[in-house]
């Protein structure tokens, strides 16, 4: 029988961030995340991305 369970990513993901918000940040995140079908992961790595591209255009 083989190997069981999720397969191995080729990018190993073992950084941790937790962060306190408001309700009302919360709401807003949760808000959007939603109305654009992502995960509230894939939305704040997005708006990581964004405000990192914008800073490089500026600089």
């Amino acid at each position: 029988m083989g190997k069981r369970g999720r397969p191995k990513s080729d990018v190993i993901k073992e950084r941790i961030v937790t962060i306190r918000m408001s309700d009302a940040e919360y709401h807003t995140l949760k808000e959007y995340s939603d109305k654009h079908q992502q995960t509230i992961t894939e939305t704040i790595k997005t708006g990581i991305d964004l405000l990192y591209k914008t800073h490089i255009i500026k600089t």
